[in-house]
């Protein structure tokens, strides 16, 4: 989503004269990145370095939680962009670089035991060091609203499918099982995208970007999306060893007990199924029973994953409304355009 050309243009244009004033030196800027927002990033070359420019468009963009949030994570010890300049009345920012490669495209076998300890040093000191104070929390309202994303979203807009009563029945108590864990759980600092896209090959790495959407929430969240994300799929033993790690490391640092977080990463990982389940669905199904069929297999997978975790460690307590939902007898396979899975 980009503002429309002629007014895009204007920007640059506005953006190159306000970066050259700053640095003393007429400059051009290339295009560097942009998101799913209004937001677009330059980048600058000058005197023998590069600089990131930022350009919101105040109609649509604040500048002003970027800010918050890049001096909170900074002042914690985590590598975000340092701010070198800023006007929040035309929506730029100047950054220090981080570079050019996210981990999405440099992550891979060989060096993911190296990376993960690096990112979970980094989650550890965020999660005990970031302030949240006046950050908004990630309350059931939230928690719902971004939940109900899969039935609306997904199956209706998306797959053309409605949810009979029973079905939307079914759903909602898993919904529910997965607030009620996610508002039980420790509160802390919530980058909110914690995966590799939005980390950064950097010195120090990893450096974190894309963090002006956190909240105060569940100590299981960006744990979960670090390695349950929708780019990049782990083998479950991988999983599972880099969980025990950062139980053991959030343990020592004293920011949760062993119990807590091992509880507080099954529950996010459930909370992850329903994108799991979007992933591996036929990208041509549309029959009237799948809706139901891709409901079933949300549960599967959030049964499948609380139940293995438990194994792990005996001593957490499952939420009662695991058993509000019948499991279907049989296995169930579901392709996706890039994997085969079975969930059971």
């Amino acid at each position: 989503m980009q503002p429309e050309k002629g007014n895009s243009d204007i920007r640059r244009r506005a953006l190159d004269q306000w970066v050259g004033d700053w640095l003393g030196a007429p400059v051009s800027g290339e295009v560097a990145s942009a998101d799913a927002s209004f937001r677009r990033y330059f980048r600058y070359r000058h005197g023998g370095r590069t600089l990131v420019a930022m350009d919101a468009p105040p109609e649509q963009e604040d500048c002003r939680p970027f800010v918050d949030v890049a001096g909170r994570l900074a002042r914690a010890g985590v590598a975000v962009p340092e701010i070198l300049h800023q006007d929040l009345e035309q929506g730029f920012l100047l950054l220090t670089d981080m570079g050019r490669e996210t981990w999405l495209t440099a992550l891979d076998g060989g060096n993911a035991d190296a990376w993960f300890d690096a990112a979970l040093e980094t989650l550890i000191t965020q999660q005990r060091f970031a302030d949240t104070r006046g950050l908004p929390e990630y309350d059931r309202a939230l928690l719902r609203r971004e939940l109900d994303l899969f039935p609306h979203w997904y199956l209706g807009e998306h797959r053309g499918l409605r949810l009979d009563g029973d079905t939307s029945g079914r759903l909602d108590a898993v919904f529910e099982t997965l607030i009620e864990s996610a508002l039980a759980q420790p509160r802390v600092f919530v980058h909110r995208d914690f995966m590799p896209r939005n980390l950064m090959v950097s010195d120090p790495n990893p450096g974190v970007i894309d963090f002006q959407d956190a909240v105060a929430g569940p100590i299981s969240y960006d744990l979960i999306s670090l390695f349950k994300d929708a780019f990049l799929s782990w083998p479950e033993a991988s999983v599972l060893e880099w969980l025990r790690d950062y139980h053991r490391r959030a343990a020592a640092a004293g920011s949760v007990s062993q119990a807590q977080a091992a509880c507080a990463a099954a529950q996010r990982q459930a909370q992850t199924a329903v994108q799991r389940v979007e992933a591996a669905a036929h990208a041509d199904a549309a029959d009237s029973h799948r809706a139901a069929t891709l409901v079933r297999l949300l549960w599967r997978k959030f049964w499948r994953l609380t139940t293995h975790l438990k194994r792990y460690i005996s001593m957490v307590r499952w939420p009662s409304a695991v058993t509000l939902v019948s499991l279907p007898s049989k296995s169930t396979r579901v392709k996706s355009r890039s994997c085969s899975c079975w969930y059971w």
